[in-house]
């Protein structure tokens, strides 16, 4: 038996679907079955647009603790990044030079279909990771045009703390 409903513009047709035979399974695992059947695998993939970028700008930011390299474009849309902590390092292993080279492997991993073949590099921070980073850069075929540091220096430092009475 069908039934049509009219609605301004659009027209749907449904259909009455006939009870199944009498079964031995009980209601509960019916309905289990039901909603099993009526499940619809929804795929969560990414549209990803290939952008063409030859050139760009990396960003590695090296503290004591961790190493973080982010790929951009030169307008600063970031392409690709990773850190010391996405690519499983955990504790002091983290700051270490080979840390930041396999970090810069991985992001360089993520932006080769982009085409990014030059990079201005600029370095923020202390840590032991700054130059492998830059040199695992130019290892894994992207070319360096530049290297800034751009660590933020204090001009005149924070307060210095009130002298201690004894």
């Amino acid at each position: 038996m069908a039934e049509e409903i009219v609605n301004n513009t659009t027209t749907v047709q449904t259909e009455e679907v006939a009870a199944p035979a009498a079964d031995t399974s009980t209601d509960a695992e019916a309905t289990a079955a039901d909603k099993k059947a009526t499940r619809v695998a929804k795929s969560r993939s990414k549209k990803r647009s290939a952008k063409s970028v030859s050139t760009g700008r990396a960003y590695i930011q090296a503290t004591y603790n961790n190493t973080i390299v982010t790929l951009t474009d030169t307008h600063g849309n970031v392409l690709g990044w990773s850190s010391a902590g996405v690519c499983g390092f955990r504790g002091p292993k983290k700051s270490t030079p080979y840390a930041a080279s396999v970090i810069v492997k991985d992001v360089c991993d993520k932006v080769q279909e982009t085409g990014l073949r030059e990079v201005a590099v600029f370095v923020r921070g202390i840590g032991s990771g700054r130059e492998a980073a830059v040199r695992a850069l130019h290892a894994n075929g992207i070319t360096v045009t530049q290297i800034k540091d751009v660590t933020p220096i204090p001009h005149n430092g924070c307060r210095a703390p009130k002298p201690r009475r004894i």
